[in-house]
């Protein structure tokens, strides 16, 4: 019940992304694979306490976003040892948090940061998928600029 209520969050944001595409690159974000939710064995939705107990608001009277930014960190690593274990992990983005805190019922003062599908890639490829359907050309990696 609450993946098909993230999964239809999904389905209605996505329509309305598409819609706003401009006629040139409609087809191609159409071809997108952007709904691992159908796939992915494990969703993982991850949220920020905006005002934690913890820690007394050490930090947080004069940079109140480093809750979220702590969160997003231990997504950075979640991802990266998933990564090393052969998962690949998919951060699902065209989503109402909104209805997904409500789907979820968590407390409201808690931010989404981001709902992630985590499973075994269909396939490997060194090559982004945005990139490889066209939608946008890879930069330089830092790796490449430092070469230069």
């Amino acid at each position: 019940m609450r993946r098909t209520a993230v999964r239809d969050s999904f389905t209605r944001c996505n329509a309305d992304a598409l819609a706003a595409q401009p006629a040139e690159r409609a087809a191609v974000y159409a071809r997108l694979k952007l709904a691992g939710l159908d796939d992915a064995p494990c969703h993982l939705a991850v949220f920020a306490d905006a005002n934690p107990t913890q820690g007394d608001g050490l930090g947080r009277a004069t940079m109140p976003e480093t809750a979220a930014y702590s969160v997003v960190m231990a997504v950075a690593t979640l991802w990266l040892t998933a990564r090393a274990a052969g998962l690949g992990v998919g951060w699902v983005s065209i989503l109402d948090p909104a209805l997904v805190k409500a789907a979820l019922d968590v407390p409201a003062d808690w931010q989404l940061i981001g709902y992630f599908c985590i499973g075994y890639p269909s396939a490997e490829s060194d090559l982004p998928e945005l990139a490889r359907l066209g939608w946008e050309q890879p930069r330089a990696t830092w790796m490449e600029v430092l070469r230069r």
